[in-house]
């Protein structure tokens, strides 16, 4: 059996940035499958095809992310079970994972093709672009066994402490990606098809290749076919953590989704623009979300360990890295943000547009790298219900509703549109500290606060 790293010992800082630099690089190679779509579409396409490209890949976005929230759940508990020494239990965690999200691959399969042209519908994709966007939308669909594959064996793990092997999957699926997109795309001139079969394949390989490797080194406790059945104790329990984490990143995502429709209802240039600005971000915020998906590992192991003090330190320390990044990544996004958008289109309209919707970004890269380090720590504690409270009323209350006023507002300004983003993580950040303190508070005057690896 492989020995899991434990992340409950020894310095906090230096193991912190050696798990998050694997989870960054696989992030970053993981965004460039929608990426490199939206590239090799942008250099070979119209802007119809860009916006269509751009529409359907923030549809795909929200379904990986509702994944990903679900999957979770299985990271924080298998990091638990592993933090208490308890190994048995671990494998049968494992093994309800795997048949739950067998199940779920099977039901969003069905429900996403059903779904796509009234998805496209109500996002108001353009009327050039409309049967291009359902033609994304649909093919990703169909391999959404994979999309689910991958965000689950990713849980997994990081759950044991293991960052390096998803890289490996996703470095390889993405050279995959690459190369299906010049081929279908660029030399076959597919289109928006080409690059939805590309990104399919390559998520494909990725799942195949991390089975493989997972097979060949073993995992640090026993996993037997026995262990691959449902257990309703850990299903319940999984979903328990990761229900509420999944809707809060859906609904995020949907707020962005309305932003979409609202942007699409200005014509297809300003479609195409937050479409690459969008994609942009997808990598501007890639350095945060790797220490909130770190933290969320390095912290349950702490809690179930029951060392809560050292789970705090390790939030602290995440802010300060990932702000550090933040700085450079928001000066680069304000101040050259044509630069960065003519990586994926050739457009001068189109570019502006999304420079001119960049510069709000920015001001939210410095936001989110301290609010996304309180979401990896809240999860890590087993908190998702309020990480999921916060995300909504962030979403709901201040994005969605500021967008669309200042949609409505002449002369009509993206930069204006786009400030609802870092409005809204202001608001969320707030929401976060006050809960912090709230625990703080009623740690000191009930003794303990942390038991049994959740924090109460």
């Amino acid at each position: 059996m492989k020995k899991e790293i434990s992340f409950t010992e020894g310095p906090i800082l230096s193991p912190l940035l050696r798990f998050t630099v694997p989870v960054l690089a696989a992030l970053f190679l993981q965004a460039m499958y929608g990426a490199v779509d939206l590239l090799v579409v942008g250099q070979f396409g119209s802007p119809a095809d860009v916006s269509a490209a751009a529409t359907g890949s923030q549809v795909m976005h929200t379904l990986t992310v509702v994944i990903t929230g679900l999957s979770m759940g299985a990271t924080i508990l298998l990091g638990q079970k592993l933090g208490q020494g308890r190994r048995q239990e671990a494998g049968q965690v494992l093994g309800s994972a795997v048949t739950l999200f067998g199940a779920i691959a099977l039901v969003l399969t069905a429900a996403m093709l059903a779904a796509a042209e009234p998805m496209s519908s109500l996002l108001h994709a353009p009327p050039e672009a409309f049967s291009k966007t359902v033609t994304y939308v649909r093919i990703c669909s169909g391999g959404s066994v994979f999309i689910v594959g991958y965000n689950v064996l990713g849980a997994v793990f990081r759950g044991i402490g293991d960052s390096k092997t998803p890289l490996l999957a996703v470095a390889i699926a993405c050279a995959v990606n690459i190369a299906g997109d010049l081929l279908l795309v660029g030399a076959f001139r597919m289109g928006v098809a080409g690059a939805a079969v590309a990104t399919i394949a390559a998520q494909g390989v990725s799942v195949v290749l991390s089975l493989f490797v997972t097979a060949r080194r073993g995992l640090p406790f026993d996993f037997s076919p026995p262990c691959l059945r449902p257990r309703a104790l850990y299903v319940v329990h999984i979903l328990r953590l990761g229900t509420p984490v999944a809707l809060q990143s859906a609904l995020t995502s949907v707020s962005f989704l309305a932003i979409t429709a609202i942007v699409n209802g200005l014509g297809v240039v300003a479609s195409a623009g937050v479409g690459v600005a969008e994609k942009l971000c997808e990598f501007i915020m890639l350095v945060p979300s790797a220490f909130m998906q770190s933290l969320s590992a390095f912290v349950a192991q702490n809690i179930g360990a029951r060392q809560p003090g050292r789970a705090k330190q390790s939030m602290l320390y995440g802010m300060g890295a990932s702000l550090a990044f933040g700085v450079a990544l928001a000066y680069f996004s304000f101040f050259h943000g044509s630069l960065l958008a003519g990586i994926f289109t050739k457009d001068p309209a189109v570019m502006v547009a999304s420079a001119d919707y960049l510069r709000a970004y920015a001001i939210d890269t410095l936001l989110t790298s301290i609010m996304f380090c309180f979401v990896g720590y809240f999860n890590g504690c087993g908190k998702t219900t309020f990480v999921m409270a916060q995300g909504i009323a962030g979403a709901f209350l201040v994005r969605i509703p500021m967008s669309f006023l200042m949609s409505r507002l002449t002369p009509i300004s993206l930069f204006r549109v786009g400030l609802a983003t870092p409005s809204s993580t202001a608001v969320q950040i707030l929401l976060f500290l006050g809960y912090f303190l709230l625990l703080a508070k009623k740690e000191k005057r009930e003794r303990p606060l942390f038991d049994q690896g959740t924090c109460k």
